[in-house]
């Protein structure tokens, strides 16, 4: 099968001419094999589609048009109301996610106690610190305050995750920069949970080039240079 090696694109599928050559079209959306409930998607211009296949395979089919190049996989589940991010719920955001990451970090070393090897020996031994470190602030509900209170008493403690999800995500190509591509498994998964991480991203990219750089992250996150 000449297309058994063959790469194509997200949205593209590999077919071979008479002579065996393969090449790369665009997949038939309605030849997505059927999906779950569950595997249904929002793309940005607000249609639910029933899995990526589709969605990707409509932006194929749009290539070359304003419409294709601004559809995107928004996020996971069918399209719904997402409300409106206040100023002051974006100007949250950082504290909460900056504590999200560290615990997910946590996470992982515990389960890395059972061999599962989520974390490399050096990301484990970077954890290790924050995770025997008597000042942690657990998992929990916290009050804004608190977490405010405890990211300037503590700072060393949210450098490194900061750092670890930026390089978890900057993959295709690493080049310490993110492109909407290499967001999109971060943001697509928690839109439906926190409404101001599409705002809170558009705001990192300070020079609107569509890339967040390693420094705007930080700079988003709050980590000194």
């Amino acid at each position: 099968d000449p297309c058994r090696n063959f790469h194509c694109k997200r949205g593209k599928v590999c077919l071979a001419d008479k002579q065996g050559k393969p090449s790369c079209i665009c997949q038939d959306p309605a030849a997505c094999p059927s999906t779950k409930d569950y595997e249904r998607v929002c793309g940005t211009d607000n249609k639910t589609y029933d899995g990526t296949c589709q969605l990707f395979g409509t932006k194929c089919q749009l290539e070359g048009t304003k419409m294709g190049r601004q559809l995107h996989l928004d996020y996971m589940g069918a399209c719904k109301h997402i409300p409106h991010c206040t100023d002051y719920e974006v100007d949250q955001f950082p504290l909460r996610m900056r504590d999200w990451l560290k615990n997910i970090l946590m996470q992982y070393y515990e389960r890395d106690q059972d061999t599962s090897r989520f974390l490399t020996e050096k990301q484990r031994n970077k954890v290790k610190k924050i995770y025997q470190n008597e000042k942690r602030l657990v998992a929990g509900e916290h009050p804004v305050e608190l977490l405010l209170h405890d990211f300037e008493k503590n700072y060393h403690m949210y450098v490194y995750p900061v750092h670890w999800q930026f390089y978890q995500l900057d993959q295709h190509p690493v080049d310490r920069s993110l492109t909407h591509s290499e967001l999109a498994p971060l943001r697509a998964s928690l839109v439906p949970m926190e409404h101001c991480i599409t705002r809170f991203f558009q705001e990192c990219d300070g020079d609107q080039d569509k890339l967040i750089t390693l420094k705007e992250w930080c700079h988003c996150f709050e980590i000194k240079e």
